[in-house]
């Protein structure tokens, strides 16, 4: 089916939902508000206080709640698409629950609302930016309890959160404990290494300009320096992160005053794509952490749930192994 505008597609919806809503109706006539609470629980999110079913089970993940919701053990029924490039870096099994999902769109604002309301959910999860999800909050609230979380979101309270409204937390608590088996680990590893090491975390984007790189305090490296304890610079509070400045290759040899250089690999350990133009300029082969094997390549396969982190996390205690102990 050809998706329509959302404006367009509102009347339509209605009639839809007016009889999913008649039946729902029906078929709770004869539970009191005793049986209700059993079956029924309430958590918080970005629109409020919301009452959710105590074990959902058809549920529906729009924007960025797809990826880490299947993360956790999540099987969603319908989802809005996510990158090529993301779902390559999803492991196979959650590549197929993914697959077997319903697609609703390529993101909430062609949504496909009559398909969605087709499946019948019991939930829906989303992550959007806030004026976004209020274009539609009243057409998905009509569907289904409906949470929402917007992008300011931190990653482990959005796991967390997801893992509530999902009934998962087992699965979570177990990804906690390795999270934080994997910090402990890495932090009494090289504990003399970090104490004594500048490390400067670098990447290029997709959208980057041509010939520049930035110096990023974003994304994975955000978990190498709050959680490890890496000596990486980031902006100062109240300012922009460094990593939204594109800097011009000559800026390449100011890289000369770090111990360590984390740059972005992919899961072959080559370097990203995006970033090959850096290292291959002389510049960046004459830096003494680059001559020295210094410069680590890391793999950051995404920062919005466990999963992606704790691969993550096994990267960089791979390449923190190659440099020389400390005394």
């Amino acid at each position: 089916m050809t998706t329509t505008p959302l404006r367009r597609r509102v009347a339509a919806l209605a009639a839809l939902l007016s009889a999913a809503l008649v039946l729902t109706a029906c078929g709770s006539g004869g539970d009191d508000a005793g049986d209700k609470a059993a079956k029924t629980r309430t958590v918080k999110a970005g629109n409020g206080t919301i009452e959710i079913p105590a074990d959902p089970q058809r549920v529906v993940t729009l924007g960025n709640t797809s990826q880490p919701f299947i993360d956790i053990g999540g099987k969603p029924v319908g989802v809005t698409e996510i990158s090529a490039s993301a779902l390559d870096l999803l492991p196979a099994a959650q590549k197929a629950t993914f697959k077997a999902a319903t697609g609703l769109g390529a993101d909430t604002g062609e949504v496909d609302l009559e398909k969605l309301a087709s499946l019948k959910p019991d939930l829906i999860l989303i992550q959007v930016p806030d004026s976004e999800f209020k274009t539609i909050e009243k057409q998905l609230g009509a569907i289904a309890p409906t949470v929402f979380w917007g992008l300011d979101t931190e990653w482990k309270a959005f796991a967390d959160a997801l893992a509530e409204a999902g009934n998962l937390t087992d699965a979570v608590s177990k990804q906690k404990a390795e999270f934080k088996d994997k910090v402990a680990k890495i932090q009494g590893t090289y504990r003399k290494i970090i104490a004594d090491t500048s490390f400067v975390a670098v990447d290029r984007w997709d959208s980057s300009d041509p010939g520049t790189f930035v110096i990023t305090d974003i994304g994975c490296v955000e978990i190498a320096t709050d959680d490890v304890g890496l000596n990486t610079p980031k902006a100062a509070s109240g300012n922009d992160p460094l990593a939204w400045t594109d800097l011009p290759f000559e800026k390449i040899a100011e890289l000369s005053k770090y111990d360590v250089i984390l740059y972005p690999v992919g899961a072959e350990r080559q370097p990203k794509k995006a970033f090959a133009p850096v290292v291959e300029t002389n510049t960046w082969k004459a830096l003494p952490a680059v001559s020295s094997g210094h410069a680590l390549g890391v793999f950051c396969p995404g920062n919005n749930s466990y999963g992606p982190v704790l691969q993550y996390l096994d990267s960089l205690d791979s390449a923190l192994a190659s440099l020389p102990a400390k005394a």
